[in-house]
């Protein structure tokens, strides 16, 4: 890991201790946000709102114009409501992907049915890898559009390249999403 990304992480965790939801932010959502999305929005912890909150904030910053992207920014995490990491299991989760990258993501692999709480130490690699499936289910059964739960499904997965000619509208959209939420 860089060093560059070490103070990234660094800064993540004291956003995390000290996130706060505003009144102000909270407009700004539900100024995206259909009435139920917005719902699913306040289902999750304050500091993975916070974090929404800047990958939106930023993406509105850099000119961005697609409502679609917006609203995957405000719901790309929705699906970590459902088992809400604490901030010991996110520091775990860095830690052990400094050390292992590969274990993260086959701890993270779950029994189908096997409920994530039944996992133990496991659970936050679990809920890590499999968050962004159940936070597009979640945004499929509030009626959100096809292409916002895709970008949803999709937000950790890695874009071999992303040539102009080659990529469609979704792949570009998805680029964007996880250029911002990388450094947010």
């Amino acid at each position: 890991m860089s060093v560059a990304r070490l103070l990234y992480r660094t800064g993540q965790f004291w956003q995390a201790l000290r996130s706060v939801t505003t009144p102000q932010d909270l407009g700004l959502a539900s100024s995206v946000l259909a009435p139920a999305q917005l719902e699913l929005f306040k289902q999750m912890p304050g500091s993975d709102q916070a974090h929404s909150l800047r990958v939106l904030k930023a993406l509105l910053t850099q000119g961005e114009k697609n409502s679609d992207l917006w609203i995957a920014a405000l719901l790309h995490d929705v699906g970590k409501s459902i088992h809400p990491l604490q901030l010991w299991e996110r520091v775990l989760i860095v830690l052990v992907g400094l050390v292992c990258p590969s274990c993260v993501q086959r701890w993270g692999m779950a029994s189908p049915g096997r409920p994530p709480a039944a996992l133990g130490w496991r659970r936050a690699f679990v809920v890590t890898a499999q968050h962004p499936q159940w936070g597009a289910e979640l945004a499929a059964k509030s009626g959100t559009s096809p292409l916002v739960v895709a970008l949803i499904r999709r937000h950790q997965e890695r874009l071999e390249s992303l040539g102009d000619a080659d990529a469609d509208a979704e792949d570009r959209l998805l680029s964007r999403l996880q250029a911002v939420d990388d450094n947010c």
